[in-house]
């Protein structure tokens, strides 16, 4: 699949097969997180691979819309280590942690497999995902995500919204 392709028919993908994620599609998918861009090269990620159906039950029910978690292969959790963060403003590290988080996405589609980002900073969920995966203080989850093989296949966004694009001024 060529590269656009990827962006364009990457769809939030909720119900999964029974068929569990490759060791080379799940280190491929880890791979394109840590080829993110990043503030400074600050490269201030780290992730946490869930693959145990009893703590993907367990987070299945912090957030109601995590759900689609118990179904899932695995979820990748990523996470800001803000403790030794080198951006010039520490809060970049959102941003830095989401081109991290899109990338995986991104490189699901590219591999077949769905995925679907679930919010997780700054909401009670980070919270609750810290305490339950041992994630040390200055170590902030920003998003969880679940992967598996679809069971569903969505048509691929309509397009582009004009009225959304705007030059030179708003």
């Amino acid at each position: 699949m060529d590269q656009l392709s990827c962006v364009f028919n990457r769809r939030s993908v909720r119900k999964y097969t029974d068929q569990p994620v490759s060791t080379e599609h799940e280190e491929l998918l880890l791979r394109a997180g840590l080829c993110a861009p990043s503030a400074h090269n600050s490269r201030p990620w780290e992730f946490i691979v869930v693959r145990d159906k009893d703590v993907l039950m367990s987070l299945s029910q912090l957030r109601p819309y995590w759900k689609l978690l118990k179904n899932a292969a695995l979820a990748i959790i990523v996470c800001g280590d803000v403790a030794d963060y080198h951006g010039s403003t520490k809060e970049f590290f959102i941003q830095d942690c989401s081109a991290a988080t899109q990338n995986i996405l991104v490189a699901a589609e590219g591999l077949g497999l769905g995925g679907v980002w679930l919010g997780c900073y700054p909401t009670e969920g980070a919270k609750g995902v810290a305490e339950l995966l041992c994630i040390p203080e200055g170590v902030i989850p920003v998003s969880v995500i679940s992967i598996g093989h679809p069971a569903e296949h969505a048509r691929p966004h309509s397009g582009v919204e004009p009225s959304k694009i705007h030059y030179d001024k708003y």
